[in-house]
């Protein structure tokens, strides 16, 4: 075995014993080599090795941190968790609602009979049916997109539905623009397609279209993925100014788009989507299943006329079509309006729990929408993202650090992501209270 993973054999032991805690800094690279009789060189190639194996992480003019949590996925043994109570998962974010199962049941006892179960029970292919194309358009003409039925394809879910349209788009190689934060599934799906992440330069509106133009000059982007409406982990939404100018410099360039809208049912301001701008360029993406249901969930993807064929084949390739039970139970709860009293419902939980958090976490850097089921939380010093999502493990709650958004490992924000819509209202609001006074030690923190 090369020398240099030996010697990070003994420091990863070091971790995984408690010697060296969550947070903790390693020293700067030529000190380490020095201390420890090496080259430089070897070293670098120690803390790189520590990198992959994700026990720690660097961050430029910072140094290099022993991460919170260790390659199995359990919490680093420095912290412990607390004994006997069920964890509060502010990680996941699937909205419910008080009644939600009775509003969608009546409209599935039809579906049940034998003669409607047997057809539902079929394959159904990426166009999925004319009903469901027709349901979808009726849905997505209210937030200001008329399109097509024909320019619509069904997947099981959303992360399907931008699987198969970058699949479509981008070759292995393919250089993918994104915002600096981004969605943490798309950093996956880019991995298994062998797809290239670069951030582009951002303010508080969004994107800057001057940034897609040099990223394109660095090197041709096969594509753009963005989050316009409740952006998540920030809950930003682009306005209607700035996204005029991001749909005329994809025009001038060119480049397509890959829209995610899941989370856009929840806002109200009226700012069409970017597909309405662009719609030879637009892929839209979004689901039922954060209107709806997680279990039971229907993805689609609105595609340019003539790139429908195209994500068609990488929906089938890819094994991503939508059930038909799945298309059939979706069409009943459109039609029926279902989905809009659910809508209106989370609408109004989704500003109740803004208001906890508003209240619970008062005096804190807090980055949120008050329509929004997640919140941004930039973290006080002395606290790293890493280290408080173990101290807040040890308490019993999940929170997601900023480093799973962060596109570039370099710059990992001092930054939280905490799930509001998958725990009752009354466990958040102890939730955020522990986090509070967690955030409020500093002896924890160092």
């Amino acid at each position: 075995m090369d020398d240099y993973r030996r010697i990070a054999d003994r420091i990863a032991a070091d971790i995984t014993g408690g010697r060296l805690r969550p947070g903790q800094r390693l020293p700067p690279q030529r000190v380490f080599a020095r201390r420890r009789g090496i080259a430089p060189s070897t070293a670098g190639r120690v803390y790189a090795e520590l990198v992959r194996r994700g026990l720690v992480v660097g961050e430029v003019g910072r140094g290099t941190f022993v991460r919170a949590i260790v390659p199995d996925g359990q919490p680093g043994i420095a912290l412990t968790e607390a004994a006997g109570a069920p964890l509060v998962n502010l990680e996941l974010n699937y909205p419910s609602v008080p009644g939600q199962a009775e509003l969608l049941a009546p409209a599935l006892t039809s579906l049940l009979r034998p003669d409607a179960l047997g057809q539902a029970l079929r394959p159904a292919p990426a166009a999925g049916t004319p009903a469901a194309r027709e349901a979808v358009a009726a849905l997505l003409a209210g937030s200001g997109l008329r399109a097509g039925p024909e320019r619509i394809l069904f997947t099981g879910n959303a992360r399907q539905a931008i699987a198969a349209t970058l699949a479509a788009l981008v070759r292995p190689g393919g250089r993918v623009g994104v915002e600096p934060l981004t969605y943490p599934l798309v950093k996956e799906i880019a991995a298994r397609l062998g797809l290239v992440l670069v951030p582009l330069a951002a303010d508080a509106e969004g994107p800057l279209p001057e940034a897609v133009a040099a990223a394109h000059r660095g090197a041709p982007l096969s594509a753009l993925y963005l989050q316009p409406a409740l952006h998540n982990p920030t809950s930003r939404t682009i306005g209607a100014g700035r996204l005029r100018e991001l749909a005329d410099c994809v025009h001038r360039l060119g480049t397509p788009v890959v829209e995610d809208r899941i989370w856009a049912f929840l806002d109200t301001g009226g700012t069409p989507p970017l597909a309405a701008l662009a719609p030879g360029l637009v892929h839209l993406v979004d689901s039922l299943s954060k209107r709806v249901a997680p279990g039971l969930t229907v993805g689609f993807a609105v595609v340019p006329e003539d790139r429908v064929e195209a994500v068609a084949r990488a929906v089938r390739s890819g094994g991503w079509s939508a059930g038909s039970f799945a298309l059939e139970a979706a069409v009943r709860w459109l039609g029926d309006g279902t989905v809009d009293r659910l809508v209106a419902a989370k609408r109004q939980d989704a500003r109740r729990r803004q208001r906890l958090v508003a209240e619970r976490l008062a005096g804190f850097a807090v980055r949120s929408d008050p329509a929004a089921y997640f919140a941004w939380w930039e973290l006080p010093a002395p606290w790293r993202a890493d280290t408080f999502t173990a101290a807040a493990r040890s308490h019993g709650i999940a929170v997601t650090p900023g480093t799973a958004f962060c596109v570039d490992p370099s710059r990992t924000p001092d930054a939280v992501r905490l799930g509001l819509g998958s725990v009752s209202e009354g466990r958040l609001a102890r939730a955020l209270e522990t986090l509070a006074a967690v955030a409020r030690d500093e002896a924890v923190g160092r």
